[in-house]
């Protein structure tokens, strides 16, 4: 029976450190979509600052050129926000898989101890002395 509680409690922390793990890697989710996000309103932007044939004066040129300069730099750091942000997302995976690895490795012996707990009643009553009841008195 120790054995037996022994892997209920586990079987218990693994399923908690699985469920820690999963939230962790719905964060990291949560985040690669908000820099991806952020990425595709930076692109929006840039677009609507790109240069255009309608005539306007040299101080708004230079304004413009100033502000997709910025746009570009955000642009840039939010691309290497999202490829780190992609790279905690596989990572959060993995450990979600070793997790869930873990869990059912526990579970695959608790299933185990319970047949050998099974099979070793089957045989201590297929030991066991036969015992014949009377079920009425001698006629």
């Amino acid at each position: 029976m120790a054995k037996g509680s022994k892997l209920d409690r586990l079987l218990r922390v693994r399923t908690l450190q699985l469920g820690l793990v999963r939230a962790e890697e719905a964060r990291a989710q949560q985040r690669f979509a908000s820099e991806s996000t952020l990425k595709g309103r930076i692109a929006q932007l840039a677009e609507g600052v790109a240069p255009s044939a309608a005539p306007t004066q040299g101080f708004s040129f230079v304004a413009a050129a100033h502000f997709r300069d910025r746009l570009q730099q955000s642009a840039e750091a939010a691309e290497g926000r999202l490829r780190a942000a992609e790279q905690v997302v596989a990572r959060a995976a993995e450990a979600t898989r070793e997790a869930r690895r873990d869990q059912n490795a526990i579970e695959k012996l608790i299933a185990r101890a319970d047949a050998e707990a099974a099979v070793k009643a089957i045989r201590a009553l297929e030991a066991a002395p036969a015992a014949r009841k009377i079920r009425h008195d001698p006629c």
